[in-house]
């Protein structure tokens, strides 16, 4: 069990070096918007606009509506 205490000690300093990277990112708000915007682009392949409109209401209700739905009939 020789190696039983550097693991220990490896296991701290890794945790401590990871929890002063997530400090000194702190919140980002260019990353959270691409991170919506991904939602957002891989919905937009839907078929018609008719269709993508309703899938946009149904399952992102708290999402802006993209402008090209604004005059879309659903």
């Amino acid at each position: 069990m020789a190696r039983g205490h550097q693991k220990i000690q490896s296991q701290q300093k890794n945790a401590k070096k990871q929890a002063e990277m997530k400090k000194a990112k702190g919140h980002d708000q260019k990353t959270a918007a691409k991170a919506s915007a991904g939602v957002y682009l891989r919905c937009s392949q839907m078929p018609d606009p008719k269709t993508f409109k309703q899938h946009f209401e149904s399952k992102h209700p708290k999402s802006p509506l993209p402008p090209e739905l604004e005059g879309v009939e659903a």
